[in-house]
């Protein structure tokens, strides 16, 4: 059974295909054409609404395909859930919010992960490491022709550190360390971080009712 994913991202991509791994009848591949496809609004509230949003929008132009597409990003606790659904455009917010810093959260090479980063150390300065509990959260929603089949979640709990430790992973990993391991997910070996990996645990759940059907 092929599933394809309504995704360009190769962390996602890779997050996926290691994911099914020990399922020998799926394969998940990048929805075909996608880059051609306009980008839908993802204007819900929440990551099933808009991993709905999003599952439905490219099942429509993608006929008989089962169409895979996620939500997902980090929630803070000490900030109210944010960056929450606006995590990967969690520093372009705040600097729209504050237009007159020309540059709040500068980055090398203009790399928004580096900057998201950056944004998030901002907006927790001064909270104490024992207030900065997260997780990472993500809710897949698989559709065809338009009609929602299944939709799953999996999350991670963590802290978010005062300093980026680790050259692995992408997003907010240098940050996000897992306490029961004592590393962030930067550091850790690819095998043990998809093991950690909240859409990993989504996938691996919307693949166990797969099978139940």
């Amino acid at each position: 059974m092929h599933l394809y994913a309504a995704t360009t991202n190769p962390g996602k991509l890779r997050d996926f295909a290691r994911a099914a791994e020990g399922s020998a009848s799926i394969r998940i591949e990048a929805l075909p054409s996608l880059a051609s496809i306009p980008a839908p609004p993802e204007d819900e509230p929440t990551f099933e609404g808009n991993a709905r949003l999003k599952a439905v929008y490219y099942s429509l132009r993608a006929p008989g395909l089962l169409v895979l597409a996620d939500d997902s990003g980090l929630e803070v606790d000490a900030l109210d859930g944010a960056p929450g659904v606006r995590s990967a455009r969690f520093a372009a917010d705040l600097a729209a919010a504050n237009a007159a810093q020309a540059t709040p959260f500068p980055a090398p090479h203009d790399d928004p992960d580096h900057r998201n980063n950056a944004a998030l150390l901002a907006s927790l300065a001064g909270v104490a490491e024992e207030r900065r509990q997260a997780r990472y959260r993500c809710v897949l929603a698989l559709a065809r022709d338009g009609q929602v089949l299944l939709t799953a979640e999996g999350s991670v709990e963590g802290i978010i550190l005062s300093a980026p430790r680790g050259a692995g992973g992408f997003g907010y990993d240098p940050l996000f360390l897992v306490p029961q391991l004592g590393h962030t997910m930067a550091e850790l070996p690819a095998a043990d971080r998809l093991a950690l990996n909240h859409r990993g645990r989504a996938l691996k759940a919307l693949l166990a009712q797969l099978a139940a059907q």
